[in-house]
């Protein structure tokens, strides 16, 4: 930062821009990286590299926050909701029968936008036959997945364009902002244009287009690049919390952390989550959340699935009851890689607390680690 303040460079764009972009680059196994003011800047500008327009469709992810189906919405294209599985990415047979009913009643597709959901890649291998097989190009939505992988392939190396976060709640942030990633050189120089007001090279100021205000400054570069450099560790970090969280609901009845054990090795575990079946537990996820909130502890639902969303209701929908399912019952606890040992042994005694008043369950000898 004070690097930064130093070189004069204050407004968008200057030196840590550019090595941001370079790093962010190598990270993700791309040829360009474009660093912009959010992470639904990013979607929006993607979006609109792949022809999303009045009149085309965008198919997407249910299970989501609002801003990947509003990034849809701000280019004129119609949202598509595809469910998911017990994972909480996109359902792959859901996704085909998708693609070929809108093909079928001639709605083009502009995209096909899967979600990593709370750390976790979405299946792209599945993913990208289906959209291989109709031509349809995949804008990957890794907003909540930095510094994950699946298959050994980093979180962001998926799709023909793909958009990370940086947002204050994320892994790594710049307090705000995003980038879109890709390894098409013009769908980044297009990208730079249309972030950067469309202006057309020439001494006064040209605009032949509608452009957007969506450039990273270089002072929030500056602490991007401090971030990058602590990724590895804040990822090992939240990583052993999940396991700490396992450990801590490994016997009690009802209840599972989402996800998978072998899988937390890849997913950056940005968000660690329980599901509560509340026959089998005695007692369900708001039981949990407002017990931990009257201590001063946040935790929260799921997202909301955007086809239950009132705004959203009246787009087509491709569902299987899952992202009901997990909203229902799911429930995101303190996660953050800066949280002290302290502060994880609080929030478990309380868990502990509710559960010895639940349910039969015992304490056990277990305690976190710094």
């Amino acid at each position: 930062m004070v690097r930064a303040l130093s070189s004069g460079w204050v407004a968008p764009l200057g030196p840590e821009v550019d090595a941001f972009e370079q790093e962010l680059a190598s990270l993700t196994g791309r040829q360009h990286a474009v660093a912009l003011s959010s992470g639904t800047a990013a979607l929006h500008l993607g979006l609109l590299n792949l022809g999303a327009a009045p009149g085309k469709v965008v198919i997407t992810s249910t299970m989501t926050f609002a801003a990947t189906v509003n990034a849809v919405l701000y280019t004129g294209a119609t949202p598509v909701f595809v469910d998911c599985d017990d994972t909480g990415t996109m359902d792959v047979d859901l996704l085909e029968q998708a693609v070929a009913g809108q093909r079928r009643v001639g709605n083009p597709v502009a995209a096909i936008m899967p979600v990593d959901i709370l750390g976790q890649v979405a299946p792209y291998a599945l993913i990208d036959p289906v959209a291989t097989a109709s031509s349809i190009p995949v804008l990957s939505d890794a907003a909540e997945s930095l510094g994950a992988s699946r298959g050994g392939a980093p979180a962001g190396s998926f799709g023909r364009l793909a958009a990370v976060s940086f947002n204050g709640n994320k892994v790594m942030t710049t307090s705000g902002g995003g980038a879109l990633l890709t390894d098409d050189g013009d769908a980044a120089q297009r990208t730079r244009y249309l972030a950067t007001q469309a202006r057309e090279p020439a001494a006064h100021y040209e605009h032949l287009e509608v452009g957007y205000n969506y450039r990273l400054s270089n002072l929030l570069a500056a602490l991007g690049r401090a971030q990058l450099g602590r990724l590895e560790l804040m990822v090992s970090r939240r990583r052993e919390l999940r396991r700490h969280y396992r450990a801590l609901f490994e016997d009690v009845r009802g209840v599972r952390v989402l996800g998978t054990a072998p899988a937390d090795r890849e997913d950056n575990c940005w968000l660690t989550s329980i599901l509560v079946e509340p026959d089998e537990a005695g007692w369900d996820a708001e039981s949990l959340r407002a017990y931990l909130g009257r201590a001063e502890i946040e935790a929260r639902p799921l997202w909301k699935p955007m086809h239950a969303q009132p705004v959203f209701r009246r787009h087509q929908s491709y569902l299987n009851g899952t992202s009901d399912w997990l909203f229902a019952r799911g429930l995101s606890l303190p996660s953050g890689s800066a949280l002290t040992p302290a502060q994880v042994d609080r929030v478990s005694n309380t868990i502990r607390d509710f559960l010895d008043e639940k349910t039969s369950w015992k304490r056990g000898s277990e305690r976190w680690l710094a």
